[in-house]
């Protein structure tokens, strides 16, 4: 029987941030590991404007190359936030492993 995996809300909520930095529910899904109609559900049910959503009309070039620089920065954090709590969960289930193995000495 598959072990049913349970994803906590800053899990969700940093898998929304990504599919919206991305613009991408399938790419973010993909790069997650996750089915795409998970991330799907969970940016319905956390409907959170993104700063960056704003219109760029009026902005000078350098206020454009400050937007696209502050989005790719964020981006670059969710993805990071993400490997680490991946990392932590990951870490934690081998130490389960480890104790299981030598219980028995």
């Amino acid at each position: 029987m598959k072990k049913r995996r349970v994803f906590d809300e800053a899990f969700k909520r940093m898998a929304v941030e990504l599919s919206h930095a991305k613009g991408s529910v399938q790419e973010a899904a993909r790069e997650l590991g996750i089915d795409a109609s998970r991330v799907t559900k969970w940016r319905q049910s956390h409907k959170s404007p993104s700063q960056f959503a704003t219109a760029t009309i009026g902005l000078s070039e350098e206020q454009k190359l400050i937007r696209r620089l502050q989005k790719e920065l964020k981006d670059a954090q969710i993805k990071r936030d993400i490997l680490k709590k991946a990392v932590g969960i990951f870490s934690r289930g081998d130490r389960a492993a480890d104790r299981g193995k030598y219980s028995d000495l």
